[in-house]
């Protein structure tokens, strides 16, 4: 990254103490929070996006967790006029698509229980959601961990199916519980997805008007900041992984925009305390060991290829597709209504629209009554405008 005005680096490290190690500096030299930090990125920000030489640069981060720290902070308050930074598909609950939402509430129905995320609970399917099985009478636990799910398989004689969703980050953890021999009566329906796919997508998409990726930090962990590099071969666009402190994605957003102007097409990992070039090669074992991708369709994107991941033949005892004879024609299937034909949740996760520009948001759709699934997870962009309305939480 470039120096700020003064020749002073935009985002300085914490300065060292007498013994040289982090026992000696001061809880302020560590804070990601720092006003004047956050200041003199922003000024450099405005700098950047002035040296480009068009009028508007548009950038897209895929990750729930940017978008509220965005939206909490008042990033957005602050960022120059001719800067987009859009929100593409980075909520994993909101690109699950209906048919698997089906698949749950058909076991669910069917007398299994079903033990999930608590984001999961109300994501609409093609008739019902979770919450509306469980209003019926069937049995849905919601759990903070798949771990959590197999002590639930553990302390009952019930079949027990963990429906499984999140992206690489969480199918690692599943992935940990698969290889840790569960109880006979614990089964996973696998609604992981994978982001590095989804990027390509986004990428060939007609008109599409993104110039840069803000990659997820968490993600890079797991995986490494070099897997963007065929990535940014193929398409000559930048990607820039960072953190979700507030000087993470300004100082992330700073580097991006200044490799965008340069016409500089590379990876950049500005989240280092976390991620390295190659990942955690450990995790990376176990989640290729148990899943492998596939191809299905994203809520609202597309049928996104090597982008579902599924359990391999040698984990099908765990595996509750093969399990379960799931009887999703038993649903009674029905037209759309209009208020779910006129939902652009498709749009805003492609970055083509944002909430302001869904005729439902706020009104029809909130929070406790969404149409929908952009409007249900916390990290899904129309909850996150909705929470937070574009007053920061300073």
């Amino acid at each position: 990254m470039s120096d700020a005005p003064g020749g002073q680096p935009t985002a300085a490290p914490p300065t060292e103490g007498p013994d040289g190690g982090a026992a000696g500096r001061s809880a302020r030299e560590l804070e990601f929070r720092d006003p004047e930090k956050a200041r003199a990125l922003a000024e450099a920000l405005e700098r950047v996006v002035g040296e480009v030489d068009r009028d508007r640069v548009s950038v897209m981060h895929v990750c729930g967790s940017h978008e509220q720290s965005i939206a909490k902070y008042g990033i957005r308050t602050i960022l120059p006029q001719g800067l987009d930074v859009i929100m593409g598909p980075g909520c994993p609950v909101c690109v699950t698509d209906m048919p698997e939402v089906d698949e749950a509430v058909a076991l669910a129905r069917q007398g299994v229980r079903v033990a999930t995320y608590g984001d999961m609970l109300h994501v609409p399917g093609t008739v019902q959601s979770l919450a509306d099985a469980q209003a019926d009478g069937a049995r849905v636990d919601v759990v903070y961990s798949a771990s959590q799910a197999v002590e639930l398989a553990r302390d009952t004689d019930d079949e027990v199916v963990f429906f499984a969703s999140g992206f690489e980050t969480t199918a690692v953890a599943t992935a940990a519980v698969v290889l840790a021999e569960p109880p006979d009566n614990f089964s996973v329906l696998s609604a992981h997805k994978y982001i590095p796919p989804v990027m390509e997508i986004v990428a060939e998409m007609p008109h599409t008007r993104v110039e840069g990726y803000l990659a997820a930090g968490h993600a890079a962990t797991i995986t490494g900041s070099a897997l963007f590099e065929r990535f940014v071969d193929r398409h000559g666009i930048p990607v820039v992984v960072a953190g979700f402190e507030p000087l993470d994605v300004l100082a992330g957003l700073v580097q991006l925009v200044e490799l965008v102007r340069d016409d500089d097409p590379r990876v950049v990992n500005m989240y280092p305390r976390c991620v390295t070039e190659q990942g955690n090669r450990n995790a990376q074992e176990q989640l290729w060991k148990v899943f492998r991708p596939t191809g299905g369709k994203w809520r609202g994107i597309a049928h996104v290829p090597n982008g579902n991941l599924r359990l391999r033949d040698e984990y099908a005892g765990v595996d509750a597709r093969r399990r379960f004879d799931i009887d999703v024609g038993s649903l009674r299937r029905g037209s759309p209504t209009p208020l779910t034909q006129a939902c652009i949740c498709g749009d805003i996760m492609a970055g083509r629209s944002s909430p302001h520009d869904c005729s439902l948001f706020g009104e029809e759709c909130t929070p406790e009554n969404p149409v929908g699934a952009c409007m249900v997870s916390s990290e899904g962009t129309c909850k996150i405008w909705h929470q937070y309305g574009g007053h920061p939480d300073l």
